[in-house]
């Protein structure tokens, strides 16, 4: 399965990394275009010198670790689609160059169901998409969480929990869905 990352769920750290470590793990191929990818780093600007060059450099190894996710938009798809932001055509029409069957976004507003239906492609949240997957692939999801678990706890003001970061990161679902396994 192919699923467009937007770039509200590639700026928050967590999320991003979960969602990344869970691609890497085989349970999707994870797509966005160059302006996705700019608008993250543009998005980390607003955060100083140093968090526009961390995430410069996380751009370069996620472009290095997965040289096919980038997908550029065609001009006939940009130029035919209509939503209600037009700066979030660029996102649609690169779903669409990359087949994508999913987009991720919290950014429900502006990318409504119907539109996107016709194209072939569902809207879904980064917790919903997730936690789906978590029911086809548990093991690979846990071990991706607690991947960035690990990492979380070398940095100064993690959450007490594994549950608590999840949850602080927008992934209640994940959390709780994780918490209540047996696996």
């Amino acid at each position: 399965m192919k699923a467009l990352l937007d770039a509200c769920v590639l700026y928050p750290t967590v999320q991003r990394e979960v969602l990344l470590k869970t691609a890497a793990k085989g349970c999707f191929t994870p797509l966005w275009s160059n302006r996705i990818l700019e608008e993250w780093r543009r998005a980390t600007a607003r955060l100083g010198p140093l968090a526009m060059a961390q995430a410069e450099g996380e751009i370069a190894l996620i472009r290095g670790f997965w040289p096919d996710a980038s997908v550029e938009p065609r001009k006939g798809d940009e130029a035919r689609l209509y939503l209600p932001d037009p700066n979030d055509v660029h996102v649609l029409a690169a779903a669409i160059a990359g087949s994508a069957s999913v987009l991720i976004t919290e950014n429900a507003k502006d990318f409504p169901r119907g539109t996107l239906h016709e194209e072939g492609i569902r809207r879904d949240t980064p917790d919903h998409f997730l936690t789906s997957l978590f029911v086809q692939f548990p093991r690979e999801i846990r071990a991706a969480c607690d991947e960035v678990w690990e990492e979380a706890q070398r940095m100064d003001g993690c959450p007490s929990t594994q549950r608590a970061m999840l949850k602080k990161t927008r992934l209640p679902k994940l959390a709780k869905a994780i918490e209540n396994s047996a696996v």
